[in-house]
């Protein structure tokens, strides 16, 4: 069908910049693309019907401007939810950004950065193997590893060169020895991969709407997957908005503290907002 395109109105402010940068530094070669100068984001997201191509681009200080291009006119409701789940549209600043100026360790963040978002997800699978695959490595080498993955076993959109994030039963279907050898893991991080998407293949459920007690338990019990990789994933897919990583190096450095004790203590007074204060502290260390 023809591209569609939306007004998406949000709550301000918003201060875009930080969505922006992690937009970018996760951006995945085939599957998305984006462009700094305009402040345009395209990438494949799943529909209903097939894999639809959606640009984002913030326009104005109260709406983002979406540019969808479907296979079927009945998916672009459906996309433009994800769209708003994705980038945190629905979110109330005022409310979150009042609980947490009155605490001195995030006043300054929040007065810097009003109106901060939490980057979701498109889709929960695909946020789950690349968050694995970004285990104990660079940004940038996880980008390269999953542009390989989606490059080696993605399937074509024949929308603009971009293809699919590859299928829980694809990934399930695989020897762990090719996704190494393809994508250049260790061993055991290809036998992550594999598990989890055997999970997801066999109804492990990967989205918004998951129970969150089940989700967690399901993660924990896979190989490879601890409890950073599934609170991280409560805030990503999930949007547990008070969910908390407490074992994140760059979040201890940021609360100058040791342990995922003393940081998981530190964060208490922030409930329930835990998962906006994480990106404040994230976002204050990345632009040191």
């Amino acid at each position: 069908m023809k591209a569609v395109t939306l007004r998406l109105p949000f709550r301000p402010p918003f201060t875009t910049a930080p969505m922006l940068g992690a937009l970018a530094a996760h951006a995945v070669d085939g599957l998305e693309r984006h462009d700094s100068e305009s402040g345009t984001h395209t990438r494949v997201v799943p529909a209903p019907h097939g894999a639809a191509l959606v640009s984002v681009r913030f326009a104005g200080s109260d709406h983002v401007t979406a540019t969808v291009r479907a296979s079927h006119r009945d998916d672009v409701p459906c996309v433009e939810s994800l769209v708003r789940r994705w980038l945190d549209l629905d979110a109330d600043p005022d409310t979150v950004d009042a609980a947490l100026s009155k605490h001195a360790m995030l006043a300054d963040h929040v007065a810097a950065r009003p109106g901060l978002r939490v980057l979701g997800s498109v889709d929960g699978f695909e946020t789950a193997v690349l968050t694995v695959l970004g285990q104990q490595v660079s940004l940038s080498a996880a980008r390269t590893f999953g542009s390989r993955l989606v490059s080696a076993f993605g399937k074509p959109t024949g929308i603009d060169d971009l293809v699919t994030f590859p299928a829980p039963e694809t990934l399930a279907g695989l020897d762990p020895l090719i996704v190494q050898k393809t994508v250049g893991l260790t061993g055991a991080r290809a036998r992550t991969v594999q598990a989890l998407a055997e999970a997801a293949a066999d109804e492990l459920h990967l989205g918004p709407d998951a129970d969150p007690e089940e989700f967690r338990r399901r993660l924990l019990a896979l190989p490879g997957i601890g409890p950073w990789t599934a609170d991280y994933l409560a805030v990503r897919v999930l949007g547990d908005r008070d969910a908390y990583p407490s074992g994140d190096l760059v979040l201890r450095r940021a609360l100058g503290v040791k342990t995922a004790r003393e940081a998981a203590t530190a964060s208490e007074p922030w409930r329930p907002w835990r998962a906006y204060a994480l990106f404040h502290l994230w976002t204050g260390q990345a632009f040191l």
